[in-house]
This record gives structure tokens, sequence and C-alpha cells, in this order.
């Protein structure tokens, strides 16, 4: 009888839900049954890339920015009762779920209520500790007190100075069970000739990826290079138009992405933890423009610029003029290390 493995992906842009693309390969070679829980864009792409499999949703937390990044903090915690609720009852559907539907074993990126203490249960994250300013003490603690409720901790990095997460994924909680699995990419280093001087990959909640969005498309119009431009907004239908020098595109499938971002010769995005693992599997040059408010993907900008990576900039200080800084930096490059899914699923396995 074939295992089903329940993994659910937070939607919280499309970062969580692309990273999950891998694992969901992994699990179907080596002989389970995934079985998908997420909502909104991250349940919509993940359906394009395996219409062939199971998929159930989940309560949203209906995450959303403020307009403002230094209100980003304020407006959390506003909503952060709501965001309770919906753990809450994903919790309690996920009780269900485990008993009618025979699941083994659970992934969760990054959603708090999904796990069991009936079966093994995985709490992927490279977020050990929350960068949240002056209360980062206390979002890192209660963070791990809901990493504490699962089986093992997956952390998609590597060991030692390679790593790409910084301080993010390094704890002293003996507490936790920690597995350190790689980087998690869907995407492939492939030849190709280049096609376009700049790719611009968006993703991330509203409303400041419609910001970014609409500020790059106007800084663009000084840009005299061939660019795609992936808004990375997922419809039902892929759409594609052209402005002046731009091809721009609503979203892109997986196998489509890996292509169009091999024939970039540099990449403008979010320093999201799933692009920037993107970014160092293809061994691209990139340019970060952190999320306004988003202590996490500020200090991964500023962690890569340290180590001679990457350039970036705040969203509202940026100018096209900017991407000139990228032949000063070295660009990412891959390291060899192949995740071992039949040693972690081994976990699964067990009476």
């Amino acid at each position: 009888m074939s295992k089903r493995i329940l993994i659910a992906p937070l939607n919280w842009g499309l970062g969580h839900a692309t990273r999950c693309i891998p694992i969901i390969n992994a699990l179907l070679i080596n002989g389970f049954v995934p079985i998908i829980a997420s909502d909104g864009n991250a349940l919509s792409l993940l359906k394009k890339e395996f219409p062939e499999l199971e998929f159930i949703e989940l309560p949203s937390y209906n995450i959303e920015y403020s307009k403002k990044g230094s209100r980003l903090k304020f407006k959390l915690l506003k909503d952060a009762p709501k965001i309770l609720r919906a753990i809450k009852k994903e919790h309690h559907i996920i009780q269900d779920l485990v008993v009618k539907n025979k699941i083994v074993g659970i992934i969760s990126d990054n959603r708090f209520g999904v796990y069991s203490k009936k079966i093994p249960s995985v709490y992927l994250t490279h977020q050990l500790n929350v960068l949240s300013g002056n209360t980062t003490l206390l979002s890192t603690k209660l963070h791990q007190k809901t990493i504490k409720k699962f089986d093992e901790c997956w952390i998609p990095d590597y060991r030692g100075h390679n790593n790409l997460s910084g301080v993010l994924s390094h704890s002293e909680n003996s507490l936790i069970t920690i597995k350190r699995i790689g980087a998690l990419s869907r995407l492939n280093k492939i030849d190709l000739q280049q096609k376009y001087d700049l790719m611009v990959l968006l993703s991330g909640p509203e409303p400041q990826r419609t910001l970014l969005e609409e500020k790059l498309l106007l800084e663009l119009n000084d840009y005299n290079g061939k660019v795609i431009f992936i808004k990375g907004v997922v419809e039902s239908e892929q759409k594609v138009t052209t402005q002046n020098n731009i091809i721009i595109y609503n979203y892109m499938i997986s196998t489509q992405l890996e292509t169009a971002i091999n024939e970039s010769k540099l990449v403008l995005s979010r320093s999201g933890y799933t692009t920037i693992m993107d970014l160092a599997k293809l061994e691209k040059k990139a340019f970060f423009i952190p999320t306004p408010g988003q202590f996490e993907q500020e200090y991964l900008a500023k962690y890569l610029a340290e180590k001679h990576i990457t350039p970036f900039s705040n969203q509202k200080d940026f100018t096209i003029e900017k991407l000139n800084d990228v032949i000063q930096y070295q660009g990412f490059s891959d390291i060899e290390n192949k995740t071992n899914y039949k040693e972690l699923f081994a976990l699964f396995e067990r009476k």
C-alpha cells in the first residue's frame, strides 16, 4: 500500500510552495504519495505543477503587508488573532485528515498547525531565529516553541561558511531535532545562450509586490537592454504582454522559469530565501531589493553583500543605475551537496 505524505507550504509569496517542489518530486521517486495542502496562490501554483496529485485547501492566514514597511510589525500584530484562529482551525482539519486519508507522515513548511502527535511530523524552515527588530528574542522563542511540536526540523541550507542563511538558521536550542538538508531548488543550471540582459522576478504578499512592480516598470523606461519581467501573479491562464523592450509574464511554471533564468544575464528580485537558493543553484549574478519592513530579507541582502556575492538597495532609493554595482560582486556559485532524501524519508518508514 502506498504511503501517503501530507506536504503543506505556507501561502506567503510563492517561495514556500516552490521550494517544496523538489521534495514532492523526491517523495514520488521514493514511492510515496504526496497530498498537497495549502491555500491561495501557493495552492494554485502547485496545482499547475502537479495536476495529477490530490489537493486540500487549508484556512488562509491572510497575511498582508502594510504599504509602509515601518508599520509591518504592527500590522502583523494587529492581524495576530485572525492568524491564530486560522492555525487552530487548520490543526483540527489535519487531525481528521490523518485518520480519514491514512496519512503516514507530515511535512509542514512554516504552517504552524500542520502536525500530528500520531505520526512523524516535520517542520521545514530556514529561520530558527526570527528577526523582528527589538522583539527578535520574543519572536524567536515563539517560533521555536512551535518547532518543538514537530519530530524534526529540516533546514534547507549547508553547514559551515558556505551557508546561505547566516544567523537565521543557527540555534543553541537542544530541544529541537535539526537536520541540515542542503539548499532546495526546483531548478537546474543549463548552458543556454544569453537572451535577456535582465530578468525581473517578483513575488511576495500584497501590496508590496504591486508597489515594486509599478516602480520597476517606470524605472525600466530608461533601461536599454532586453528585459523579461515575471510578475509572480498566479492566474487561471498565463498572460504575455510587451512594453517597449520588456516581455511581461504574469507567472511561469518551473520548466519555463528554469529556461528564462538560465537565459538571463542578471536577475533583479526580492531577497527571499527561496529565490536565493534558486540563484545559487543556477550560479547567477543578482541585485536585491528587500521587502520594506521584512527584517529577514533585509538581513539576507546585507549578509550576502558582506560576503561580496550580491549588491542591494532599499525599495525607496532604488534606481536602474544601481544595477551597475553588480560588476563589483562575484555572484552566486553552486555547492555540490545533494539532499539525501532516502535518509530523510526513513522517518516516515518507522512503525
